[in-house]
């Protein structure tokens, strides 16, 4: 019973360091994670290679992946890129396992390990921001290392009564080959059990080291044991996603695929792997050689997958279609998590419900598209509203201020839009002619700047359309402004002296004045979105 009490309690404590190292790591790596990982994942290989890094530096894949999901669901970047950024993050994770191997097993750094968590919960408490930050990560890597030593004397005790021979055999020459099938198979599915209970396959790996350290388990059952808990991982997958987004249910199913995939592999290529291992035990210890096949099977399944990611990436959107409106599709609750996430999912829903608008309005069809935008757009004031927190740089705060900015003037251009008067047939070369004309052309204009900037990356074909656009609709409408200027006089004049009555030339005037106010109120969203420094036209 006791020896039960210490390993569980080795258990409890290294996950419990795990999970305050990490929290500790994230909040000191600030804005840093979210800015590496959107500019990292530029080609599939450089994802993998800064997912990995990202990963091993916070020290968990959840929250590469957490993060990822909210970059991908606001629209910064795209479910492939996505997905070669969680390829990363599953070899990054096995850097565990390596602190495990060269020093948690080898060394009892509890006389260390005290101070140090002392220290770290003294600066956490007392310190502020990424000071204190600095504290919890200290404090959680002490909890770990001492876990793991705890959880070293635990398995000590139980290897006096527990022998390799108490599991099944995995890997016997003169065995057939069913016998050593099952005998992995059935390790296999241990493994990935105690995952599932532990909710981590970094603690459930820690036990299997120390484990195999101790002699409880012998260098090919701690294999089997090792794919079972990889695959284990994915259980904690597919939790997540059950009443969550599409985004974060498509890379859940990837993250799935892909531990399946990787352990298919393994498992055909164990009767070649555990051989060469076997050899190697002579010079190298097994602990390390266990974490090195740890780190190889799953860069193994990365370097099958990297090079097939656009099959993959199809293939799973296939299994998983997306069924949310175009407009709303950013307003995913997970990018609520990430204020950079939040500002650009509400930015490019606001570019798509102006992209809707004023195509409507081009068509004379206001009443069809400006439902949905007006929805959309309640939807992203709704959402920005539940955002986790302000932003934490001064760039981003203006960013955030542009699109609340281009939020407003579109429901402004809504709700102008919905102002129609009476329709009257215009003469061919009149200034109410050449006004209405003026007007589609602003809003086919504003509705390309909608377009481009709503588009995921990668997706648009020309990377100047939204300024040319922009320069253009800028054209339109100060077109209109010095018609509206000179047309009402006139009109007015007209009235005054007999030519026009004065409800029509009232009614021709208003007609005039509400095209330029929808060509401003699009050129005002649109130079928000698109151009900062074009955003500063007159005043509504």
């Amino acid at each position: 019973m006791q020896t039960t009490i210490t390993v569980l309690g080795g258990v409890g404590l290294f996950l419990l360091g795990m999970s305050i190292m990490t929290e500790g790591l994230k909040d000191l790596a600030g804005s840093g994670l979210r800015t590496t990982l959107r500019k990292a994942a530029a080609t599939p290989l450089s994802g993998a290679f800064w997912g990995a890094f990202v990963t091993l530096i916070v020290q968990s894949s959840s929250a590469t992946t957490m993060t990822t999901i909210g970059l991908v669901s606001a629209g910064l970047l795209t479910f492939r890129q996505g997905l070669a950024l969680v390829f990363g993050a599953n070899v990054g994770t096995t850097g565990t396992g390596w602190l495990i191997a060269l020093i948690g097993v080898r060394v009892s750094l509890t006389a260390a390990a005290l101070p140090m968590i002392f220290g770290g919960a003294l600066v956490k408490l007392l310190g502020r921001g990424r000071v204190s930050a600095a504290g919890a990560a200290l404090a959680g890597f002490a909890l770990v290392l001492y876990g793991l030593t705890t959880l070293q004397q635990g398995m000590g005790s139980l290897a006096e009564s527990l022998q390799p021979s108490d599991f099944p055999a995995v890997y016997d020459a003169g065995a057939a080959w069913w016998a050593s099938l099952w005998g992995v198979l059935s390790l296999v599915a241990l493994g990935l059990a105690m995952t599932a209970v532990m909710q981590s396959s970094t603690a459930a790996i820690a036990v299997t080291l120390s484990a195999h350290f101790a002699g409880a388990v012998g260098l090919d059952q701690a294999c089997a044991l090792i794919i079972g808990q990889n695959i284990g991982t994915a259980t904690s997958s597919a939790l997540a996603a059950i009443g969550a987004s599409s985004t974060a249910k498509r890379l859940a199913l990837a993250y799935i695929l892909f531990k399946l995939i990787a352990a298919a592999i393994a498992l055909l290529l164990f009767p070649f792997t555990y051989p060469l291992l076997a050899r190697a035990s002579q010079t190298v210890d097994g602990v390390t050689l266990l974490a090195a096949y740890h780190t190889a099977y799953n860069v193994v399944g990365v370097a099958v997958l990297l090079p097939l990611i656009d099959r993959f990436t199809r293939l799973v959107e296939r299994l998983l279609p997306e069924k949310r409106s175009h407009l709303t599709r950013c307003l995913d609750p997970a990018a609520l998590l990430t204020p950079i996430a939040t500002e650009e999912a509400v930015r490019r829903t606001v570019a798509r419900a102006l992209e809707a608008v004023c195509t409507s309005i081009a068509a004379g069809k206001e009443s069809t598209g400006s439902a949905a935008a007006a929805d959309a757009l309640q939807q992203a004031r709704e959402f920005v509203s539940e955002a986790s927190g302000p932003p934490e740089s001064e760039e981003e705060q203006d960013r955030l201020t542009r699109t609340l900015l281009a939020l407003d003037e579109a429901s402004r251009l809504i709700e102008a839009a919905g102002e129609k008067g009476e329709a009257t047939a215009l003469p061919a070369g009149s200034d109410e002619a050449r006004a209405a004309a003026l007007c589609q052309e602003a809003m086919r204009h504003a509705a390309t700047v909608g377009h481009e900037v709503g588009v995921l990356p990668g997706e648009s074909t020309d990377g100047n359309a939204a300024r040319t656009a922009l320069a253009r609709l800028d054209d339109c409408w100060r077109s209109l402004r010095d018609m509206e200027r000179g047309h009402r006089r006139a009109t007015l004049a007209s009235a005054a002296n007999g030519q026009l009555k004065p409800d029509e030339a009232i009614a021709r005037v208003e007609g005039i004045r509400r095209l330029e106010l929808l060509a401003r109120r699009a050129r005002k969203c649109a130079a928000q979105l698109a151009d900062p420094q074009a955003a500063t036209g007159e005043a509504a």
